[in-house]
């Protein structure tokens, strides 16, 4: 019988890059595995990741729950809001991309030519979350609380000091309205395609001056693009918050 595909890919350097030495590599293998490899590979051995990741999306949060809980003493809303900018699929991408998740990941020809879209970021952050379902079931909680320590809540200076556990359109308001005083607007600069499929460009402005443009596939994600465009240029950080710890 041949060697199945997947065990002759070379998964020792992300385990070493992760510093998580698998029992089972199966497990592994099977967290980087999107559903659309198995449309094309329909003799493949393993499972796709969803129920991974439905599992790691759970001891995640979990873990990043308990860590705040224990370590600070803010209210129940701002360590919501904390814990929020820490396990969203913008973050989780992020950490994905740092592990160096993409070169693992078993995707369709199609799915493999969408680098660097959103739909890519989606599947990073799915992919970080079923390695951490992964983890769990191989090694148990407490290896699961080191990687998600060192991959993740090593994120929370940045956070903080970046204003992320805002969105960006609250952020962009809070700073404009304590540092100038100004509410910020936002206006429809184009909108074009089908209904199905519509694509918005949309500026943000201060007074009369547009500081930025964003883009998206409804007006609240171009605004939101437009914000995050523009606390970018004005180098605006948002509001501080008092980080009260036990």
């Amino acid at each position: 019988m041949p060697v199945p595909a997947y065990k002759e890919k070379k998964f020792k350097n992300l385990e070493e890059t992760i510093g998580v030495d698998f029992l089972n590599k199966d497990l592994l293998v099977q967290s980087l595995v999107h559903r659309s490899y198995l449309n094309e590979h329909r003799d493949f051995p393993l499972d796709q990741n969803e129920r991974l990741e439905f599992l790691g999306d759970a001891v995640l949060e979990l873990i990043v729950t308990e860590h705040l809980f224990e370590r600070y003493a803010n209210p129940e809303g701002e360590l919501t809001n904390w814990r929020a900018a820490l396990v969203n699929a913008k973050m989780c991408a992020q950490v994905a991309n740092e592990i160096g998740i993409e070169t693992y990941l078993f995707l369709s020809h199609g799915e493999s030519k969408d680098a660097g879209t959103k739909a890519r970021e989606y599947i990073l952050a799915n992919a970080f979350e079923a390695l951490i379902g992964a983890i769990y079931l191989d090694r148990g909680m407490d290896t699961a609380k080191q990687f998600v320590t060192r991959w993740t809540i090593t994120k929370l200076p940045e956070v903080l000091d970046l204003g992320l556990w805002m969105d960006p359109k609250s952020r962009f308001q809070e700073s404009a309205q304590e540092l100038l005083g100004i509410t910020p607007t936002y206006k429809v600069l184009k909108e074009d395609g089908p209904d199905h499929d519509r694509h918005f460009v949309i500026g943000v402005y201060l007074e009369k001056e547009k500081i930025a443009e964003g883009e998206g596939t409804s007006k609240q994600e171009a605004q939101v693009d437009a914000a995050d465009h523009a606390l970018a240029i004005k180098k605006w950080k948002g509001p501080k918050v008092e980080i009260l710890e036990r």
